[in-house]
């Protein structure tokens, strides 16, 4: 039997579809941005 490999999307789609310029065309998109930014990049002392 041949061995089953994960589906494999292309790093270039996945970029363009969940990748901050893709973020940034929509309303929500920019929603998730500042509420990420709120967050912030690291979470600290946890």
């Amino acid at each position: 039997m041949a061995m089953h490999y994960p589906r494999r999307v292309s790093r270039i789609k996945k970029k363009r579809s969940q990748g901050f310029r893709a973020r940034m065309k929509t309303k929500s998109g920019r929603k998730i941005i500042n509420g990420r930014r709120k967050i912030g990049r690291h979470l600290k002392f946890a």
